[in-house]
């Protein structure tokens, strides 16, 4: 809608217009705008035009997206999991299910988990400490490791600098999504999940644990406070058997 468009003669207008054709789909929608407002920042930066035409448009209200799995949808998964290998025993697909098995033992964002080099883990410390440039807060994250990832890392033949090559230009993987979507076929029924949705169960296990938001935003990686409260809600269940022991404690005093 804007390719024929010179850089400078895009208007707010043409923005706000092609904006308001995603009101049935507000997330892309404002994946597009956030992009445009990007581009058009550089543009401003380069001097190819004064002002951004991105700037000022109101993006679509936006619900965090909170799914977790259960105890009995982890379990399908771990399954489906092993039947996904066994299905057609490769490499590739042993490597696809190692990742999301990291994924779920670490928290940590899939790009993360793709792009991870050896050199950025200390096994016999436990420990992943990932640099700057890989995070998507530019800061540098020091990750405690549990013993299950360490053991899978250890048992891991290193075929390259990078814990999971791949044949593209980054030299590592690039992506899961296939076989993401074979292995949700497998558990018959956690279609709506997405590989960062267990990134949300990995926080929600640290909750029923006990951790506190401070901690969970350390193991997380996050840098603002205010990213760690969405998961604020879930201390509703301890709290509540919390008050509730109180009360049957002093209801019998």
């Amino acid at each position: 809608r804007l390719g024929t468009l010179r850089v400078k003669d895009v208007s707010q207008f043409d923005i706000d217009d092609l904006h308001r054709k995603y009101a049935d789909r507000p997330y892309e929608g404002n994946r597009v705008l956030a992009l445009l407002s990007k581009m058009f920042s550089l543009a401003e930066r380069w001097g190819w035009r004064e002002r951004n035409p991105a700037r000022g448009i109101e993006r679509y209200p936006e619900q965090p997206r909170e799914r977790k799995l259960s105890p009995e949808e982890r379990e399908r998964l771990s399954a489906a999991l092993s039947a996904y290998v066994a299905e057609k025993p490769s490499a590739d697909r042993e490597d696809a299910v190692t990742i999301i098995r990291i994924l779920m033992l670490t928290g940590a964002r899939c790009g993360e988990v793709l792009g991870a080099e050896w050199d950025q883990f200390d096994l016999d410390a436990g420990l992943w400490i990932k640099p700057a440039a890989t995070t998507k807060q530019k800061r540098t994250h020091r990750l405690p490791l549990a013993p299950e990832v360490v053991a899978i890392l250890k048992n891991r033949e290193r075929r390259s600098r990078f814990v999971f090559p791949g044949p593209g230009k980054s030299g590592h993987r690039d992506s899961i999504r296939s076989a993401w979507a074979r292995i949700q076929a497998l558990t018959g029924g956690i279609d709506d999940v997405r590989i960062h949705d267990l990134r949300h169960t990995y926080a929600s296990l640290l909750v029923s644990s006990g951790a506190s938001l401070e901690m969970i935003g350390a193991l997380l990686g996050h840098t603002q406070a205010q990213t760690t409260m969405r998961y604020a809600h879930l201390y509703d269940d301890p709290l509540r058997e919390a008050t509730a022991h109180a009360g049957r404690m002093l209801s019998s005093a």
